[in-house]
């Protein structure tokens, strides 16, 4: 089937608008919006719109052909300057809990919606501009976003789909051509950044927080409104809205959300700030701020400055959070139920389900036909003990030989030679260490040996779940140093390498090294701040 060759061609049906009530005053002052899920608001133009990447697979989703995508038109429209046919741009009302305390209204204070595509295989796709400007929920900031934020989000949004990770997509990176100022720590050192715009594209932006703020404000008739309008849009095969119904909506969001985060886990990925108006209702990763992923493995390292001293959001801790979330969630449709008991019975559905899917993940790492938990809880003690690259690890883990003489033939130095290459402080490796991981490593292999799992099927199945290449942060932000100076090569280097992140790529092994020493401290590479 031809291609879209005209952005005016795009199907939008807008159905969020159409069947939600919205706010009457149609000004662009902040201020607390009572009574509706919505605002209208337009992107504010900028003076010089240009694209700098894309993604074609999302294009291609969108049915759209690339000529369009590289057009002046295009970047006018995605970077807010323009509306195409049917476009009708409006923000959304949530409140949510921040770093465990509740914040009232937030809303999408630099996120504008510019409708929602029907594709030609029919499935429904909100395009989000993040960075075109202000809009009622801004509250005291401009709206706007900097180049090496957006460079962030667009980078990780495709690279967490490749990944297998449910996620929201990334369209387009492009420049405004002003300037925008940022204090990137909140340290008293403003500087002028670039200026850029994302297009975010999901079946779905809503949040656990776009149910909360209306519990909040004892406003039950528009939060059934919502929770109807969602189930029938993103959830119908679960039947027309009724109290027993809801409570399967809610189990389901549980099971996908406990989806979500136990691919985290698997690949290292720390989200740094799971309030939940990050949360999507869909069990998709969204809100890409101060991200970061693990490089040496360590359960308590958080990307996040602003969460340093509590380390709430920290690697290890993710799980719960996302329990502690969906327990909120919980309490805002609470009064649409009213029956505690299935309540708590559909919120243990997450702890179950995640339990489960930790299991089976765990295995696959391992190459293991089923979950065994003393290997498990030793390695990741053992993990933690000296500074160990957890990618590099497990992609040498698998590349091990494993055949039929007896672990006890090996020494404890023989063993560890192939795993080398994930240590960063190859002089932490004491002798107790040395032992301890070797007694591990045979305990391992006698493992496999037991399942009798033919080396290449254990290979095979280790690097189906094991990337080789993730977003380091420093590789980020080398990405990020290079477009500041106008040279934006290296984020289609990395846009592409990270469409097969399982693997061996020739010619992009620096890629797939440790993190280099220049990067363990420096800004962008080890942390950042909510600005980032």
């Amino acid at each position: 089937m031809p291609k879209i060759t005209h952005l005016d061609a795009l199907l939008f049906d807008n159905r969020f608008i159409r069947e939600l009530p919205g706010d009457p005053d149609v000004s662009n002052n902040r201020r607390q919006v009572i009574g509706a899920c919505y605002s209208r608001v337009l992107p504010t133009k900028v003076v010089k719109p240009k694209l700098i990447a894309y993604s074609r697979e999302v294009a291609a989703q969108l049915d759209l052909a690339p000529e369009i995508c590289e057009s002046d038109y295009f970047a006018d429209v995605f970077t807010g300057n323009r509306l195409s046919v049917g476009m009708e741009p409006y923000a959304t009302c949530y409140g949510g809990h921040q770093f465990g305390n509740w914040a009232g209204q937030l809303g999408d204070g630099r996120a504008i919606n510019l409708g929602e595509v029907l594709n030609r295989q029919g499935q429904r796709l909100v395009l989000q501009l993040k960075g075109a400007g202000p809009t009622p929920y801004s509250r005291m900031a401009d709206g706007l976003a900097v180049l090496r934020s957006s460079v962030r989000e667009f980078l990780c949004s495709e690279a967490m789909y490749h990944l297998g990770v449910p996620t929201t997509r990334a369209l387009s990176l492009t420049l405004t051509g002003e300037s925008v100022i940022r204090d990137m720590f909140y340290d008293g050192n403003p500087k002028a950044e670039p200026g850029a715009v994302v297009c975010r594209v999901a079946p779905s932006f809503t949040r656990f927080g776009s149910f909360q703020i209306f519990t909040a404000r004892g406003d039950i008739k528009l939060l059934k409104e919502l929770v109807d309008y969602t189930i029938r849009t993103d959830f119908p095969h679960l039947g027309e809205p009724s109290p027993a119904v809801y409570l399967a909506w809610f189990e389901e969001v549980c099971r996908k959300t406990a989806e979500m985060i136990v691919h985290w886990q698997r690949v290292g990925f720390v989200h740094g700030v799971m309030n939940t108006d990050n949360m999507s209702i869909l069990g998709l990763t969204i809100d890409y701020g101060p991200y970061g992923w693990l490089e040496n493995y360590d359960p308590d390292w958080t990307p996040n400055t602003t969460d340093a001293s509590m380390r709430r959001y920290r690697f290890g801790n993710q799980p719960q959070i996302a329990f502690w979330n969906l327990a909120q969630l919980a309490n805002a449709i609470y009064p649409l139920i009213e029956q505690a008991d299935l309540m708590q019975q559909a919120i243990n559905v997450y702890a179950e389900s995640f339990e489960k899917g930790w299991q089976d993940m765990m295995a696959s790492k391992l190459g293991l036909r089923a979950f065994d938990n003393s290997l498990s809880t030793e390695l990741l003690a053992i993990l933690q003990l000296v500074e160990t690259d957890m990618t590099i690890f497990y992609r040498k883990l698998a590349a091990m030989k494993i055949d039929n003489r007896p672990p006890e033939d090996a020494s404890d130095e023989t063993l560890i030679m192939p795993l080398m290459e994930a240590y960063y402080v190859p002089e932490q490796l004491t002798p107790q260490y040395r032992e301890r991981i070797g007694h591990w490593l045979r305990n391992y292999m006698r493992r496999i040996q037991k399942e009798e799992t033919p080396d290449q099927e254990r290979r095979v199945l280790m690097n189906s779940v094991n990337p080789k290449y993730v977003l380091r942060n420093y590789m980020a932000q080398s990405a990020i140093d290079k477009a500041g100076q106008g040279d934006y090569s290296m984020i289609d280097e990395l846009l592409q390498l990270l469409r097969h992140p399982y693997d061996e790529q020739v010619g992009k092994e620096a890629f797939a090294a440790k993190r280099p020493d220049w990067a363990r401290k420096r800004a962008g590479c080890s942390m950042l701040s909510c600005s980032s």
